[in-house]
């Protein structure tokens, strides 16, 4: 099957060039997705005051608790897709391709009808203010009506970007980025929704993106990834095949969104003014994650189709030109966060109180945030190869397992707020530290595997 122009051969050439043309369309396109919370919360905070800003804010680990868990599966579409590709197994595409598309819509389906019905209770136990959990609940419960095309995009789109394909998703993104801001000025500004507004606009932006890149699969003629309506079924092997993958990253998520609860629980205590300020810190802690997760996403395609096409000596150049790249994102985008935190905290809230409890929240997080970074290539070079439960426990222990545990411990001793945020990049290199010599075992076992056979059998 020949080549089409929006897909990329991750298996010879330059990796370290087409590592960075990979990536720069997938953080635009992570940066985009970004602004659909941002855009929420900057209206919110600056058209609707400190309270909604508060609500918005506090929904977010618990939005990653439910969703999370699901969009785990998107990982195990692009696993199994970039490693069919890579071995030129195309029928393998187009089942996983089919199958991730029945499977999104009926798991958003099901996770949006749970989020609806059982929003206000799940903030109850949380603990969210009684000054905020009635804006709180209504914002998650519009916000869970969008999930169904939230999950088509990202599952279709993971499929993209597996065979190579950044350009389009950003594209889309980009369009469903301004109708979403759009939205949310008209409906807050002019109509005075609130979170309400905010929360509408969201789920209109998401159907848009979901309708365009549907639009694009079925348009894709003589692709592998091409949608047919006609063979619209779950494949139960490759069914099986993504939840293997796709489950334990799913869970791994979760578990980390629990932590995140529970961390937001204990912020919850400090009162509006420090939830707001940690909402605002949060945000502009996303764009930094989020260009670093892009080039974890990298790691993971271009380690998927190199073990699909057997050159296991590629992957270690993967893992350096990562390592390399994720670390550079990390330390400018953390420093440049650090260094102007005034201006940037200024846009989310007018409050002094509030943008001096966000800065604290910069400076222990954001600032060493590339720890982060390096810690999630090195899982996605593990899920590239096909190891999802093991990074999965190492980082359940690491980061979920250490956090609560310093949350009952450490934080009753010194009970202060920089106590909750300094447990994130203790965790960070504790977690990274025991992935690396995982990987290195792995890689040392693969070799063998090779020397025996060529490519891995999927």
């Amino acid at each position: 099957m020949k080549m089409k122009s929006f897909e990329m051969d991750m298996t010879t050439g330059s990796l370290a060039k087409k590592m960075i043309s990979y990536a720069l369309p997938f953080i635009a396109t992570g940066a985009l997705q970004l602004l659909f919370n941002t855009a929420d919360v900057i209206v919110v905070g600056r058209f609707a005051g400190e309270t909604s800003l508060a609500a918005v804010g506090s929904t977010t680990s618990l939005i990653g608790l439910i969703v999370n868990m699901f969009m785990g599966l998107s990982v195990g579409v692009s696993v199994l897709v970039s490693q069919y590709y890579g071995s030129r197994h195309y029928e393998g595409v187009s089942q996983t391709v089919h199958t991730a598309f029945c499977v999104s819509l009926i798991l958003g389906v099901l996770v949006g009808g749970f989020g609806f019905f059982f929003a206000k209770p799940m903030l109850m136990i949380m603990g969210s203010p009684h000054d905020v959990i009635d804006l709180a609940t209504l914002y998650l419960k519009i916000y869970f009506c969008g999930t169904p095309a939230f999950l088509f995009y990202n599952f279709l789109a993971a499929a993209l970007r597996a065979v190579g394909d950044t350009r389009r998703p950003l594209i889309y993104l980009g369009s469903a980025g301004v109708l979403n801001i759009a939205l949310n000025l008209i409906f807050v500004i002019v109509f005075h929704m609130g979170v309400a507004g905010v929360a509408l606009a969201t789920i209109a932006s998401q159907v848009l993106s979901a309708v365009l890149i549907l639009r694009c699969m079925r348009k894709s003629h003589g692709s592998s990834y091409r949608i047919e309506y006609s063979q619209l079924k779950i494949n139960w092997n490759k069914l099986f095949l993504m939840l293997k993958i796709g489950l334990p990253a799913g869970i791994q998520s979760s578990l980390f969104a629990i932590s995140n609860v529970l961390i937001q629980s204990s912020i919850n205590f400090w009162g509006s003014q420090v939830m707001a300020g940690n909402a605002a810190a949060q945000s502009l802690e996303g764009f930094t994650y989020t260009a670093m997760n892009s080039v974890s996403q990298t790691a993971l395609a271009f380690t998927g189709q190199n073990i699909g096409a057997g050159k296991l000596k590629n992957v270690t150049r993967v893992i350096y030109w990562s390592v390399l790249y994720v670390s550079a994102i990390g330390l400018i985008m953390g420093i440049v966060s650090y260094l102007f935190q005034a201006p940037l905290l200024g846009l989310f809230t007018t409050e002094d109180a509030v943008i001096s409890h966000g800065s604290v929240r910069l400076l222990y997080v954001c600032f060493p945030y590339f720890l982060c970074g390096v810690m999630d290539v090195l899982v996605g070079v593990l899920r590239g190869i096909g190891y999802s439960l093991v990074p999965m426990l190492i980082s359940v222990g690491g980061i979920c397992g250490f956090r609560i545990l310093w949350i009952y411990t450490i934080y009753p001793i010194f009970h202060q707020l920089e106590t909750i945020y300094i447990s994130y990049p203790i965790s960070w290199v504790i977690t990274g530290m025991i992935q690396a010599i995982c990987l290195l075992f792995i890689i040392k076992k693969l070799q063998k595997h090779f020397d025996k056979r060529k490519g891995l059998t999927i």
